[in-house]
């Protein structure tokens, strides 16, 4: 089964590949002890601004009915929450950095473009969402187009000193995705958010998930994140989408990520024994971490 935290259940390699990264790390930080603490200095870098290209899966089952219900009553379906957690990221996007830019592809059988001039304008890309609906059921998911325009796409960022990164937003409990793509080539980052029902005789929602975490590791450049939902409910997409605003750059290890947090767990007020504050005289209550 999945991992309750969104880890991503890597293979043999992960931990070759973490103790890298840790090496790497270790190199660029120097360490001053003194007075009894350490001090960390880490080499300056720029954090570049980013194009991010949304690839929706339009199969059939993005017309699934959730768990949760929309403001006319009606259970949602998927491709509606997807839509509405689109365009909740967007808006926060741009609110981190206006410079950020957006393109829209949808997946079939493969990949094909909904939008491919990137842009910052929040009207014209959630405008482009407008025209985007299911189709019947692919059969099969090829994402070897959508790494090769991202490829393209990504040399392009480059030399306007940005990164590419893809977000694909895959919705199949039964149909893994498979793609023909070289190793040797991380020109971008991607980021996947699988929305799927629960295991059954017909579906095999683990199997699609362990492919989508290859993909991830296939092709990223940077930490590539994977999260999945089999609840039906809206929070469990908005979440992880929310978590999806980190820049690739400033990201740790998705295996040593532990939010969100519930606040229930993490904070317990204290009895209502008020402490006085020092500064005003007024009674407040503690919390205790």
């Amino acid at each position: 089964m999945f991992n309750e935290k969104g880890s991503k259940n890597r293979k043999n390699n992960n931990s070759e590949k973490s103790e890298e990264r840790r090496r790497r790390m270790e190199v660029e930080r120097a360490v001053v002890i003194g007075g009894g603490a350490s001090r960390y200095a880490l080499k300056p870098a720029r954090i570049k601004s980013e194009d991010i290209l949304i690839c929706v899966d339009v199969d059939a089952e993005s017309t699934v009915e959730m768990k949760t219900t929309g403001t006319n009553g009606r259970p949602l379906i998927r491709m509606e929450c997807v839509k509405q957690a689109i365009i909740l990221f967007i808006h926060n996007k741009l609110s981190i950095n206006p410079d950020h830019r957006f393109a829209f592809a949808t997946l079939s059988k493969s990949a094909a473009w909904l939008k491919k001039e990137f842009t910052s304008n929040a009207e014209s890309a959630i405008a482009s969402l407008r025209g985007l609906s299911a189709t019947k059921s692919s059969g099969r998911a090829d994402l070897t187009l959508l790494f090769r325009a991202a490829a393209q796409e990504a040399k392009n960022s480059r030399a306007q000193n940005r990164i590419l990164r893809v977000i694909l937003i895959y919705c199949r409990s039964s149909v893994r995705p498979t793609h023909d793509w070289p190793i040797n080539q991380k020109l971008f980052t991607l980021d996947v958010m699988y929305i799927h029902d629960k295991p059954g005789p017909e579906n095999c929602p683990q199997d699609v998930y362990d492919s989508l975490v290859d993909a991830v590791e296939h092709v990223s450049e940077y930490e590539g994140y994977i999260f999945e939902s089999g609840q039906g409910l809206a929070r469990s997409v908005f979440k992880p989408m929310s978590i999806l605003l980190s820049h690739p750059q400033q990201r740790c290890a998705q295996d040593d990520l532990d939010i969100p947090k519930s606040l229930a767990k993490k904070v317990i007020v204290v009895d209502a024994a008020s402490a006085e504050d020092h500064y005003n005289g007024n009674s407040v209550q503690t919390i205790s971490q």
